[in-house]
């Protein structure tokens, strides 16, 4: 199993409005999408972060379905312009050796082919962990996820 998180801090004057959809939109990417075994989206208590969503998912072609998956690039394209700090983690279960490897190379792939999501990560305020744009270089060359 994977379980892929994302924890983040919006940016200020985001209407409530605006903040509605974008987390109705991940909730539906745990409806919609087939590879989510199961999720939760909502404040992230006790952290430094606002606001966390986890993704539970089988193995690595479901968690490369997931971040394809059109539902997902919606949340991406509506909801990366509110979030001003943005952490992801992938924590995992897999024997695999090269896990973090290959999931570092799913988002170098997904950067690659889709450069609006590409910009969209580019233009917030911080962004580290598994899905970051050169942290997944570094995921690769040392074969661990953050």
């Amino acid at each position: 199993m994977i379980y892929h998180g994302n924890r983040f801090t919006l940016r200020k004057g985001i209407s409530p409005e605006d903040r509605d959809a974008a987390f109705e939109s991940l909730r539906n990417q745990g409806r919609t999408i087939p590879s989510v075994r199961s999720y939760t989206v909502g404040p992230d208590i006790g952290g430094e972060y606002e606001y966390g969503a986890v993704f539970v998912l089988a193995d690595l072609a479901g968690y490369e379905e997931y971040m394809n998956h059109p539902a997902h690039l919606h949340t991406d394209r509506i909801g990366l312009p509110l979030v001003d700090v943005f952490v992801s983690f992938d924590i995992t279960d897999d024997p695999d050796p090269e896990v973090g490897a290959k999931i570092a190379e799913i988002h170098r792939r997904r950067y690659e082919a889709l450069p609006d999501i590409a910009a969209l990560v580019s233009g917030l305020g911080e962004y580290t962990g598994s899905a970051a744009p050169g942290e997944t270089d570094r995921g690769a060359a040392s074969g661990t996820a953050e």
